[in-house]
């Protein structure tokens, strides 16, 4: 059992809704052949059970091959499958006249004509159902239904049935194959709005990672800007009061070399403060984004009274383990803890939905990269799956003797944290989904 459930829960939403749409008419086909074919043989007697058995298996089989194929044309990954289409209409149509002619001529008996009504109901209201799954427009599908429906009676009061009695079998084709052809086309549907909301979701995660880089392009250009601007200009002077001759030009160059120390040291505050995380910032920054990609997200505890060094070191685990969320797995529930024990800071982040992406063990490069940054403080890191389809990271620093926080209401000692408003990160709550300093 954990080869299937490993295999199953490496899908993603979509794709599970998908193999659940698909395996459902799977089963029609299936049902078909087990209450249709396998039980006719008896009341038909070998020799007519026989070859309705061979009918009825055979429109099994091209249900079975016309669900994949649709499906599949539904998702773009096929071309419609037109043929496979008449085909199991022209063989539905050949199964329910022979049911017809067995109920009218066929073996006295009623277990005979239980057998070859049931033939002929189910036949006829599967075909058309599944006939809707390669169909796109909605009207030309219940029109097929109602087709198979006008096509029963015709066919029913040719072969000598009465007109009403002709009449409730067609009335029950119709009813049978529209209920069929409606859930074939809200299943669809259902399919196509799962995949373009899990599309919607990734476009919400890109654009928040969009936003932060034109927000660090921005704290750039207005740091640089303007002093990239005044060193061309008084560089331009420099070279043409040295062209001159004159003694100015060392003092514009000497207000030139200022300027440009100037703006390194600014840039490496900018720098510094984006690669520097806030663990606060991270930790609300983490509930926005999570929330904007459709996961619940809960946070507990709190940053204050943590050194500097510790916090941002945390910060980048917040930062990575949120990210891994959002690019590995199915997650749907992500629960952050920040807990001070005995002399050392405790951050576990724990989501489900895991795949075989998100349990590498850590070998990724931002994992190995997070490892050694909390060994230059002594701390560690241990990540992999939890067991029921769980993912947790567990970051550990332990803190100074004259660091550790007071204790507040929290039941780890600490005090809980404000729940961040829900959207997308801002400048404010930054840095989560972008990793690689």
């Amino acid at each position: 059992m954990r080869g299937p459930g490993r295999w199953w829960r490496r899908k993603t939403t979509p794709e599970k809704v998908e193999t659940y749409t698909r395996w459902s008419f799977h089963l029609f086909a299936m049902i078909e052949f087990c209450t249709v074919g396998l039980t006719s043989v008896a009341p038909l007697g070998p020799r007519l059970g026989v070859w309705v058995l061979l009918m009825v298996a055979l429109h099994a089989v091209i249900c079975f091959a016309t669900v994949s194929r649709a499906l599949d044309w539904t998702r773009g990954r096929r071309p419609q499958p037109l043929g496979l289409l008449w085909t199991l209409a022209a063989v539905t149509a050949a199964v329910s006249v022979v049911a017809i002619g067995i109920v009218e001529y066929g073996p006295r008996g009623e277990d005979a004509d239980s057998a070859a009504g049931a033939m002929f109901g189910v036949v006829l209201i599967f075909g058309p159902g599944i006939i809707a799954l390669g169909v796109r427009d909605r009207r030309r599908t219940f029109a097929i239904a109602g087709g198979f429906a006008l096509g029963a009676w015709l066919v029913a009061f040719a072969l000598g049935a009465s007109a009403l009695a002709a009449f409730f079998r067609a009335l029950i084709v119709l009813a049978g194959g529209s209920f069929l052809a409606f859930t074939a086309v809200f299943s669809v549907w259902l399919l196509n709005a799962v995949y373009e909301l899990d599309e919607a979701r990734e476009t919400r995660t890109r654009l928040a990672v969009a936003e932060e880089r034109l927000r660090f392009g921005r704290d750039l250009h207005d740091v640089m800007g303007r002093n990239l601007a005044v060193i061309a200009l008084k560089s331009e002077l420099a070279v043409q009061l040295a062209q001159r001759g004159r003694p100015e030009a060392v003092d514009q160059m000497v207000e030139v070399q200022r300027l440009a120390q100037e703006s390194q040291r600014e840039v490496r505050e900018v720098v510094r403060g984006y690669r520097e995380a806030d663990l606060g910032s991270e930790l609300a920054g983490a509930q926005g984004v999570l929330a904007a990609a459709g996961i619940d997200c809960t946070v507990s505890g709190a940053a204050a009274g943590l050194p500097a060094g510790v916090q941002s070191a945390l910060g980048w685990v917040v930062r990575e383990a949120v990210t891994n969320v959002l690019r590995h797995g199915d997650a749907r529930r992500c629960v952050v803890r920040l807990r001070v024990l005995e002399g050392r800071v405790v951050l576990v982040v724990e989501n489900d939905g895991a795949s075989e992406g998100a349990t590498d063990n850590g070998s990724g490069s931002g994992l190995a990269g997070l490892r050694e940054r909390l060994a230059e403080i002594d701390g560690t890191l241990e990540a992999g799956p939890a067991g029921q389809g769980l993912f947790r990271l567990t970051a550990e620093i332990p803190l100074p003797s004259q660091a550790v926080p007071p204790s507040g209401s929290g039941p780890s000692g600490t005090d809980a944290i404000r729940p961040a408003r829900l959207g997308p990160p801002t400048a404010s709550t930054r840095p989560v989904s972008e990793v690689t300093p």
